[in-house]
């Protein structure tokens, strides 16, 4: 059969509709997770709010049911509401119609196996590619049904367990949804919890148009109508998810847009006086700032290289209770180790809620402490020939080849790496000053662009 084979990435699968992937194509993925991993228990079955979702998630359904395979249908959720579902209920895997944050143009699909166990190229994908391929149909005698299920409110009382609402005082929050589903989760908890949230909505109605472009707020251009809304209303916080809410970013009262690195030192501090001597998982992308909050409150940091399949994978192996990506993912332990948009907001609100200072107070300092470069996307053509001359100019560095390669000094480091997807190398540079950061940010843009890009 011709179709496009690019669909299948590392960790999840994704492309434009029709043309690259269509309702015949995600029918024949949905046969190809029986073939792989034969289900004995309902698979549960979510969309987000892209204008295709609805067909596709039909043909998934279709493609499972055809093999005698029950279905969990949740309809319209974010992703982290697919985890719970899949999770707390026990059922035997799932899959998730969403493109994330990509254009309105594109769909796909996230999947997981029983316990929420991420379906990536390294354990399944490829093998669905396979059974695609083949054109091979799988009819069962006796068909699946389908059961049509409501998540939200259990949801939303699952997820206001994880703090002491009562210790929360009045906050005026701005929310940015990006168009997902993630504005009817928050309203829908604020109800429930009897949250005092003074809620401020910006782009808040679901809409599978995003009629304001990607759905992304870690797009520097992206950002400003959040940060200025945030600023204009006098709001405490200010927290925006990408379409599909498995990614959460805040800005503080004083309208600064805070990277995920910084705010998730503040949900180590929780994490680990909920849990003390507990273990964090990192990545190599920044690292000062993650091993310091992890020590500082009595835990033990561990790396990994960057991916949320890589990442779930160590914090299942070393039983760790929390991971924070720059990228905006939030993973817990006892949330299946699986990302959440949700969680994060509670405890950063329940954390301003008990501090006497405002949330750019607190922050402050760490974002003088700790200078970054923001991830920098670079087009290459030899990824080797780059590490091997990073390596030879940095050779008195600290060096580590987990993923891709970082050297470190005492007053600099970077970490260089390859992107799973895209023909991208991307660049990440923290110091213990501005100047110094701005300086190796540029020398290493000036290796990576010259005669090798």
């Amino acid at each position: 059969m011709g179709y496009d084979a690019s669909i299948f990435k590392a960790y999840d699968i994704r492309g434009i509709y029709p043309q690259q992937l269509d309702k015949d194509i995600a029918y024949r993925i949905a046969q190809g997770y029986v073939r792989v991993f034969n289900p004995t228990k309902p698979i549960v079955v979510g969309r987000d709010v892209r204008n295709s979702a609805p067909t596709i998630q039909a043909h998934v359904i279709k493609g499972l049911i055809d093999a005698g395979v029950d279905v969990i249908d949740i309809g319209l959720v974010s992703t982290e509401e697919f985890y719970f579902t899949v999770g707390n209920y026990n059922y035997g895997g799932g899959i998730q119609v969403t493109a994330s944050h990509n254009p309105k143009e594109y769909i796909g699909m996230k999947m997981v196996q029983e316990g929420v166990e991420p379906i990536s190229g390294e354990n399944g994908i490829f093998d669905i590619k396979s059974i695609v391929e083949s054109n091979e149909n799988i009819l069962a005698e006796n068909k699946g049904t389908v059961t049509e299920k409501d998540v939200l409110d259990d949801f939303c009382n699952y997820a206001l367990k994880w703090v002491d609402t009562k210790k929360l005082k009045q906050i005026k929050l701005v929310y940015n949804p990006n168009f997902g589903f993630e504005g009817e989760v928050i309203k829908r908890l604020v109800e429930i919890g009897k949250l005092p949230f003074d809620l401020i909505a910006l782009n808040a109605e679901p809409n599978g148009n995003f009629p304001k472009g990607r759905p992304d707020p870690f797009i520097p251009e992206n950002r400003p109508e959040f940060v200025e809304l945030v600023k204009s209303s006098h709001a405490d916080l200010g927290v925006a998810w990408d379409a599909d809410a498995d990614r959460v970013f805040f800005c503080a009262d004083d309208g600064t847009f805070l990277d995920s690195y910084f705010t998730n030192r503040i949900i180590i501090k929780l994490m680990l006086e909920k849990y003390p001597n507990s273990k964090i998982v990192y990545d190599p992308r920044y690292t000062w700032a993650l091993i310091d909050a992890t020590k500082e409150n009595g835990g033990v940091p561990i790396i990994s290289r960057v991916g949320h399949s890589y990442i779930k994978q160590m914090m299942r192996q070393e039983n760790a209770v929390f991971s924070g990506e720059s990228s905006g993912h939030t993973y817990y332990r006892d949330f299946w180790y699986s990302d959440t948009g949700i969680i994060p907001l509670l405890q950063i609100a329940e954390f301003i809620s008990t501090s006497s200072k405002k949330l750019s107070e607190i922050m402050n300092p760490v974002l003088q402490k700790y200078l970054i470069s923001g991830e920098i996307n670079i087009e290459v053509k030899d990824n080797e020939k780059i590490f091997r001359t990073i390596e030879e100019k940095y050779s008195d560095a600290q060096i580590d080849k987990l993923d891709g390669i970082s050297i470190e000094y005492q007053d600099w480091r970077a970490n260089v790496r390859a992107s799973n997807t895209e023909p991208i190398m991307r660049l990440n540079v923290e110091a213990k000053s501005q100047q110094l950061m701005e300086e190796k940010r540029d020398e290493l843009l000036s290796i990576i662009r010259s005669k090798y890009a």
